[in-house]
């Protein structure tokens, strides 16, 4: 049996190489073992206010008062959020607030308990 990693996008044990890169024939996912490395290495660690590490499933608090952008709904400094995912991009963590529903927030205005 081959020792080729499993697809990282539907896990099929299923991929085979082509020239230089892998290839998963259920999904048609290709991708390089060599970015596949590289990605592993550079995973954006994402901290809050305080340098705390931050990941999924954590309960932080707003350090000051967010506007909602598109409406005149604040979030208001102190508001707790439960049960966070990180994600990537500018806001990088997506919640639910109890009384807003589901937001995007910036790391870097929450600090975790």
């Amino acid at each position: 049996m081959s020792n080729l990693p499993n697809c990282p996008k539907c896990n099929s044990e299923y991929t085979y190489e082509d020239g230089n890169l892998l290839v998963c024939p259920e999904c048609a996912h290709e991708w390089s073992l060599e970015a596949d490395n590289d990605n592993a290495e550079d995973a954006k660690v994402i901290r809050d206010a305080n340098g705390n590490v931050l990941s999924d499933g954590d309960t932080v608090t707003v350090i000051k008062d967010l506007k909602v952008k598109g409406s005149s709904l604040v979030v208001k400094q102190g508001t707790k959020v439960k049960n966070i995912r990180l994600i990537n991009g500018d806001h990088d963590i997506d919640c639910k607030i109890d009384s807003l529903g589901a937001m995007k927030l910036k790391s870097e205005f929450v600090k975790k308990i």
